[in-house]
């Protein structure tokens, strides 16, 4: 089992709400099925999970939050405390399924033993979190720079060099920085072009 995998689970929770754009699609029973996807689940979602999904929406959205300001053992903190609260059960599964010479295909399952669809959700999305902060680190784990967006996301390139949420919002960003330097180029054209003018019409007209 790919752990690292289960991080999306996490980022996919808490950009199910766009705070400074007003937007949440966590809204009902079905929002729920869709974010969780085909598992059993999704299938035991009711309504009672909508308010304790957006709960631990909010507690999710501050850790990456606190990742982004710096504060590590903030950022661990909060997450230990969802990971006491949902808490995962491992089992080595794989006998259903056989590898290239007919053995079983042995690998780590996160068993599915929680009492409601919330616990089973959150409790994946944690550890798949902890996996990827203790893997490559809590500076990893990010906010995405091209406001309004503010969306949360796993820095997983080579370099570390990763500060928005997806292409698109790199390419706002991208373009949004250009024409604020082309304005500020033209101001200082302007402000050039003025001074000069002011500095001749102060010269002498004998001197001219």
């Amino acid at each position: 089992m790919d752990l690292a995998y289960y991080s999306d689970y996490a980022v996919r929770l808490v950009n199910s709400e766009e705070p400074l754009r007003g937007t949440d699609s966590l809204t009902s029973v079905e929002a729920i099925r869709e974010l969780i996807g085909a598992s059993h689940a999704a299938s035991r979602a009711v309504d009672a999970d909508v308010p304790r999904l957006r709960a631990v929406r909010t507690r999710l959205r501050g850790v990456f939050e606190a990742a982004d300001e710096g504060d590590e053992v903030r950022a661990v903190d909060l997450l230990n405390a969802l990971m006491l609260e949902f808490p995962v059960s491992p089992q080595v599964s794989g006998h259903d399924h056989l590898d290239a010479t007919g053995r079983p295909d042995w690998h780590m399952h996160l068993a599915d033993q929680a009492v409601n669809a919330t616990a089973s959700y959150s409790a994946t999305a944690c550890m798949g979190l902890a996996f990827q902060l203790t893997t490559l680190g809590v500076d990893r784990l990010g906010i995405c720079e091209a406001a309004p967006c503010r969306n949360a996301y796993v820095d997983t390139s080579t370099n570390r060099s990763r500060r928005y949420c997806s292409d698109r919002c790199a390419t706002r960003a991208n373009v949004a920085a250009y024409r604020a330097r082309k304005r500020l180029e033209s101001d200082r054209s302007g402000r050039s072009g003025r001074t000069q003018d002011a500095a001749q019409d102060a010269t002498p007209a004998t001197d001219r």
